[in-house]
């Protein structure tokens, strides 16, 4: 898709006044309520709807069902990312009505570092072809991690502080306590950090991690930089809403990983279809709409699987409640009979 630079400046301003909104909405802070959550959620995906209907009328189909399949693909991971986030949140004990600060700031983190990622990796894909069997590779080595901390229940581990955190925290000090919406404070005359800060540094450290996976992944979709930086930030804005709105509901998504890993593999084998395809050989390509088809089925079915297996497993609790219940109560008959 040829893309002006003019247009490009239109994007990026339309971009900033959204997150200038997101920002206002959330710049005091409060507990953000369900149907607020709901509300929000709806008012950006619906707006990635009409700029992906946008491309399909004043640009090519084929661009739209680009920045389709590679927004979803991107709005999976990030749900998947919120794992993390709900595990650092209870980490750090941040009170509720500061969460979606925390939550703000780590959005527009992952939007710059995406964006620098983004011109890294476009500049070294139109430079060097071969790159696409390292991405290709990368991916399907992410897929096959993804089954194994599935499979080893790794999602119910606390988050864990790498060694760039922890070394900044023996660096500055931290305040034993949260300081409204200070990142530093002054205490014996030494300025130290507030745990807000410290939290906003995990969720932006975090955040370089999942661009790592994330990026890769849509290149495989698309090698449009336009396409692939507008479905990022579309997947990124209303993240902070859609925290709040399934927060509860995460922990039912049990299959979650495992739907997220077979899309990674599946567009790591796309990736190294297309190398060897640059490289001229013959081989067979995956289309767009197949491709878009096929990550939408694929979250469909984890999702009505996860539902399922919740189901039962909420079932079998209730069993084993009861069970228990009525042995307690059967010997405690026994007792006033003797």
């Amino acid at each position: 898709m040829d893309v002006s630079w003019t247009l490009w400046a239109l994007t990026i301003f339309g971009l900033s006044a959204l997150i200038a909104v997101d920002f206002f909405i959330g710049r005091k802070p409060h507990d953000v309520s369900t149907k607020e959550a709901g509300i929000w959620t709806v008012v950006w995906i619906a707006l990635a709807v009409l700029f992906g209907l946008g491309l399909l009328v004043f640009g090519e189909s084929q661009a739209s069902g680009e920045f389709f399949a590679g927004f979803i693909t991107e709005k999976s991971l990030s749900v998947d990312n919120l794992f993390v986030f709900v595990l650092i949140m209870a980490k750090f004990s941040v009170p509720s009505h500061l969460q979606q600060r925390v939550l703000l700031i780590g959005v527009l983190i992952a939007l710059v570092l995406r964006a620098i990622f983004i011109a890294a990796g476009a500049a070294v894909i139109e430079n060097f072809s071969w790159v696409f069997y390292i991405f290709g590779a990368f991916l399907i080595y992410t897929a096959w991690k993804l089954i194994q901390e599935a499979r080893a229940g790794e999602e119910d581990e606390e988050f864990e502080e790498n060694r760039l955190l922890k070394s900044v925290e023996r660096r500055f000090g931290v305040a034993d306590r949260y300081h409204g919406t200070k990142l530093f404070i002054q205490v014996n005359g030494k300025r130290v950090l507030t745990p807000l800060m410290v939290v906003m540094l995990a969720i932006g450290t975090t955040d370089v991690l999942f661009a790592l996976d994330s990026i890769p992944a849509i290149f495989g979709l698309t090698q449009d930089p336009y396409i692939v930086f507008t479905a990022n930030a579309f997947a990124l804005m209303g993240l902070r809403q859609l925290y709040f709105l399934i927060g509860g509901l995460l922990k039912k998504l049990v299959h979650l990983s495992y739907g997220l890993s077979v899309i990674l593999g599946f567009i790591g084998v796309k990736l190294v279809l297309h190398a060897l395809h640059e490289s001229g050989l013959h081989v067979p390509e995956i289309s767009i709409p197949f491709s878009l088809t096929f990550i939408c089925g694929v979250l469909v079915i984890t999702t009505i699987t996860s539902l399922i297996a919740n189901k039962k497993q909420t079932a079998a609790e209730e069993a084993e409640q009861s069970s228990t219940t009525a042995g307690s109560a059967g010997e405690d008959t026994k007792s006033i009979d003797a």
